[in-house]
């Protein structure tokens, strides 16, 4: 079975329950997860994982949102930390990026390259949680003959998306799924996620399994 490593943690979101859900997902697709909200002792060293996913909130909070929970979760991803995500993704590796990725890790400058796209402070928004129709593009092996859905979620609009980026569903006009490739790595970005809810839609819980089947260079659709 494949062993997939969730960092988890954060402020406005209950990442607890949504990284246990999204561990239970990915079951599905044979993936088993280990959840850790210790992100920097998890990368202290190369974990021995197939998948690395991202469900987490770490910024610098520059701009006095959650002050009083900023020195926890302002927990800088130094230079070691770095490089073994860089590291995994030279090898091959998988990286799974739930929602609040784009915002994590702020104060790494190669982060939005990785990711294919990041948060902007007073540009990038979200309107209020609800119900939002997800539409899928379906040319790509994650989203073949899979239906539009809907779902109840955050749509992340205006991030600062990369030109190469393609995206594979979109909501509200805005890209909410995109696969690339990352070095010799591959990654996945799924910015919904908010809350458990996202994942009551059997549509999004495929959508997922599939990602990880891609991302693990397995053959994909055998979850649905």
């Amino acid at each position: 079975m494949a062993r997939n490593l969730i960092l988890s943690g954060g402020v406005a979101h209950d990442f607890a329950a949504t990284s246990q859900t999204l561990a239970e997902v990915l079951l599905e697709a044979g993936v088993e997860s280990e959840i850790t909200d210790d992100i920097a002792g998890a990368l202290s060293e190369p974990p021995q994982v197939d998948l690395i996913t991202i469900n987490a909130m770490r910024w610098k909070n520059q701009r006095g949102h959650f002050e009083d929970q900023r020195d926890q979760w302002h927990l800088p991803l130094g230079p070691d930390a770095r490089a073994v995500l860089l590291d995994h993704l030279n090898k091959g590796g998988g990286l799974l990026a739930m929602h609040t990725a784009s915002i994590c890790f702020d104060d790494w400058q190669g982060w939005p390259r990785v990711l294919g796209a990041s948060w902007r402070w007073g540009k990038s928004h979200h309107p209020p949680i609800g119900w939002t129709t997800v539409h899928v593009n379906r040319d790509h092996v994650i989203t073949d003959g899979l239906r539009d859905f809907d779902v109840v979620d955050e749509v992340y609009s205006d991030l600062d998306v990369l030109p190469d980026v393609t995206p594979l569903a979109t909501s509200m006009g805005q890209p909410v799924l995109w696969a690339r490739n990352v070095r010799r790595g591959r990654l996945v970005y799924d910015a919904l996620g908010h809350d458990t809810r996202s994942y009551d839609s059997p549509v999004h819980r495929t959508l997922l399994c599939r990602a990880a089947q891609w991302l693990l260079r397995q053959p994909v659709g055998i979850c649905e």
